[in-house]
């Protein structure tokens, strides 16, 4: 392509975002946070060579002060599935974590959050961007200088945008 060009993920049905990332408070305890720092790869690795699994795709980067993770996921049923699966990385990874924790209880902090989205209730934008995102987990769709985020996600069928797209 040439030119600016705006693009919009499309996807098909429902999906899951999850988003899951540590915050280590005690650098020093290196026995409490490496483990985690670890595990994440490969189970990422593992969810990669194994799309069956339903992750679509995960981008990692820095949020909330620590290392994190962005993961798009084909349903809640595929996320859950894997997250309680004995056969898989994450249980095992999981269990050591909880049992590091306990004899360390303030040194590294986890989080996530779990976002179910249903068929048309979201909306993407991307301005030569490369594939990262939604986009990535979906497919990409060219966009006409007429469309709006409120066309896009369907809170109104005919919108004007306030500034025209380059």
């Amino acid at each position: 392509m040439t030119g600016y060009t705006r693009v919009s993920a499309e996807i098909e049905g429902d999906f899951v975002v999850f988003l899951i990332g540590t915050h280590v408070n005690r650098w020093r305890d290196v026995r409490a946070w490496l483990p985690v720092f670890r595990a994440m790869p490969r189970m990422l690795a593992e969810l990669a060579r194994h799309p069956e699994m339903g992750m679509l795709k995960a981008h990692s980067g820095i949020m909330f002060g620590g290392p994190a993770v962005v993961q798009y996921w084909r349903s809640y049923e595929h996320l859950e599935a894997y997250s309680r699966s004995a056969q898989a990385e994450h249980l095992p990874a999981w269990r050591a974590f909880n049992r590091a924790a306990r004899s360390s209880p303030d040194s590294v902090g986890i989080w996530h959050e779990t976002y179910r989205v249903s068929a048309g209730q979201w909306e993407t934008i991307y301005g030569a961007m490369p594939e990262i995102g939604l986009l990535a987990a979906g497919r990409a769709v060219t966009l006409d200088a007429s469309s709006t985020s409120a066309t896009r996600i369907g809170a109104r069928a005919d919108d004007t945008a306030p500034v025209s797209a380059p």
